[in-house]
């Protein structure tokens, strides 16, 4: 039995440390993996397999599934900077998100891969549209629809998935993410996954800085790991879908308080003055996680910023 992991970033190469350490050798598939902060996750790029590849050639995903046999696969590669990215080139994120999932499902359904995870997003279930006709499905406005390209681009390949799976077989699981957080020398993930990380530098390097007001929704991207893992091992599950968190939103100030914990004097605040929120309109509900996969975050946001400062302050002091 060998998984292969579709994009080798924050959180891929966290689930690659996590089966190695269960004693696999995954296979890691991306179209240009940086090593050095591969080894940094993993410790040694030798545990692994890695696997140069285009998500939108079927033949490059066709040709690592034979030579390997691959039997399990882990889908987290996504356009890059993920909703900015979507917003700014709608067309280039349509043909990864949603282009390179049907692609991945198409070649584990030719090529007999038993169980697709996707990495989904709780942007799906934010900013929605629609709805007003109450769940009448005769009338034009049943269906709610998300109102953003990043969330479409999830939601499409969320339902692909389904189809897959109810048509041909293909053992299809996705977990939603919210904002994941966590060490990656380049940066990694999202918008708000850079402030986060910016919040850990400035704290550290004893700069000034502020963010906006707002309320957000956090995961230490080793939880998300963890529960990637949880969805693609956990067998005999009655659902295809599931949200991962923390449990509760953050307020921004609240952030901010337990930065000045970990760091003591740390010079951050909120800009008051700021024109934006980022306060989110929906938080998830982990409890099918919890019941279905034994799915708990082992890092609460506290625990978050103390392994992520630690992490930097090594760094620093390479």
């Amino acid at each position: 039995m060998t998984t292969m992991i579709t994009g080798a970033g924050l959180v891929g190469s966290q689930i690659a440390r996590i089966l190695v350490q269960q004693g696999e050798k995954p296979v890691l598939f991306d179209i240009a993996p940086n090593l050095t902060a591969l080894a940094d996750v993993v410790g040694d790029v030798g545990a692994v397999t890695l696997f140069r590849g285009d998500l939108l050639n079927p033949f490059d995903l066709g040709k690592v599934i034979n030579e390997h046999g691959i039997t399990r696969i882990i889908h987290t590669a996504a356009y890059p900077n993920l909703g900015t990215g979507a917003q700014e080139n709608p067309y280039g994120a349509i043909q990864v998100n949603i282009m390179g999932t049907a692609n991945v499902l198409e070649a584990a359904r030719l090529h007999g891969a038993e169980r697709v995870v996707m990495i989904s997003t709780a942007a799906v279930a934010r900013g929605i549209a629609g709805g007003e006709d109450n769940g009448d499905h005769s009338k034009e406005e049943a269906l709610p629809r998300p109102s953003s390209f990043y969330s479409a681009t999830k939601q499409a390949g969320e339902n692909l998935g389904y189809n897959y799976a109810r048509s041909h077989g293909v053992d299809f699981r996705a977990v939603r993410f919210p904002n994941v957080c966590g060490p990656w020398i380049p940066g990694g993930g999202g918008r708000p996954s850079a402030m986060f990380r910016t919040l850990v530098e400035k704290s550290v390097d004893g700069v000034e800085h502020t963010v906006p007001p707002g309320v957000m929704e956090w995961l230490y991207s080793k939880d998300a790991a963890r529960g990637v893992v949880l969805a693609l091992q956990t067998e005999g599950v009655k659902s295809r879908v599931f949200n991962l968190g923390v449990g509760k939103p953050y307020d921004n100030q609240e952030l901010i308080d337990i930065f000045k914990q970990v760091v003591p004097g740390a010079k951050l605040g909120i800009d008051e003055s700021a024109t934006t929120s980022q306060t989110s309109s929906v938080f998830l509900d982990i409890t099918r996680a919890q019941t279905e996969l034994g799915f708990d975050a082992e890092y609460d946001i506290p625990a978050a910023v103390t392994d992520f400062v630690g992490w930097y302050r090594r760094l620093k002091a390479r």
